[in-house]
């Protein structure tokens, strides 16, 4: 048994995952240890100034400074830190990786600016993880703060195509979405820009060979749990749940109604979601548009994607650690016997 980390700073949160992973007739068994999640908001602004803050680079160290802790604590035999699209644009990006370099120095590692399908390759191992083969091919739809990665591929981890685009819920919510709620115009200016980007998907990825889409990260797994009426945050509910699009369309038009400060009261929306939330659910209504638009163009319905996603809770984190074990489990349990 070998236990590996991964940390994922993208453009609104950082996260860590902790799992023990051993092999089994050649056969991966991971156990999740640790599963945290904190909102720092490192892109805040990148979009605008093309820079870190102080501020967040700040918010960032302290989140990372506890996860390092975590790690030593549970000893961790190796960790990779990814980085994603907030410091692929950011002019000073060299200050957030000498931190990391600093924090993460006991296992020598720092973080990674990863591109955009290595990214969807990561979060495409991840969020099939838990379904059958049979269900495939997969389309993963993995909406971030800044970018948003659609993948489709088979279980086995065959791709047939990826793409990264930027729109996300922090870039969306700063470059159109000026008021709480956003205005009917304010809306309406980032459904187009979504459209122009969900354009690119549908010429660089074959959604329509997909069997079942599987939508990961915050935007969709709090979706889910407003759909459920869940009283709490509670990942076992939200894992493998679905949402047909027809009833997330209506919830959808709700969110985009209510005010941030009144999202934030829900006990399932992390306060630090709220304020960008919206934008986060109009990218989701935009792959919702791009969907039923290849399901109804000529094709018979039996041979279209489902209007429905699958909700996972796992994601880039997971396949993180498997690349890990990929990598080092032979090496570290042959130093155990």
């Amino acid at each position: 048994m070998t236990r590996f980390g991964a940390v994922d700073c993208g453009t609104n949160s950082i996260r860590m995952l902790i799992s023990d992973v051993r092999q089994v007739d050649g056969v991966l068994e991971i156990t999740e240890l640790h599963r945290v999640m904190e909102i720092v908001r490192l892109g805040e602004g990148v979009d605008a100034s093309g820079t870190l803050s102080d501020a967040a680079l700040s918010r960032v160290r302290e989140a990372l400074t506890g996860y390092v802790e975590l790690m030593k604590a549970e000893n961790v035999a190796a960790v990779r830190m990814v980085a994603t699209s907030a410091t692929r644009d950011a002019s000073n990006r060299e200050e957030f990786f000498g931190m990391t370099r600093e924090l993460l120095s006991p296992w020598g590692a720092e973080a990674q600016v990863i591109s955009g399908d290595e990214e969807a390759a990561l979060s495409f191992r991840g969020a099939v993880d838990d379904h059958s083969p049979e269900e495939g091919p997969f389309c993963v739809v993995d909406v971030g703060g800044g970018s948003t990665e659609v993948i489709v591929g088979d279980y086995d981890g065959t791709v047939h195509g990826s793409v990264s685009v930027p729109m996300g819920s922090v870039r969306l919510t700063e470059r159109f979405l000026a008021h709480s709620p956003p205005t009917e115009k304010q809306v309406a200016a980032a459904r187009r820009y979504v459209a122009t980007q969900t354009a690119t998907v549908a010429e660089e990825v074959p959604v329509a060979e997909s069997r079942t889409i599987v939508g990961c990260a915050g935007t969709y797994t709090t979706l889910s749990a407003l759909a459920q009426g869940l009283e709490t945050y509670d990942p076992e509910s939200i894992h493998m749940s679905t949402l047909r699009f027809d009833a997330l369309r209506s919830l959808n038009r709700s969110v985009l109604a209510t005010d941030k400060a009144t999202l934030a009261e829900n006990p399932v929306m992390h306060p630090l979601r709220a304020d960008v939330f919206a934008g986060g659910v109009i990218v989701i209504d935009g792959i919702m548009d791009m969907v039923e638009s290849i399901a109804g163009d000529g094709r018979s319905r039996r041979n279209a994607p489902p209007l429905e996603f699958h909700i996972s809770e796992k994601d880039i984190l997971d396949g993180i650690v498997a690349g890990l074990a990929d990598e080092h489990l032979e090496t570290f349990e042959a130093r155990v016997r």
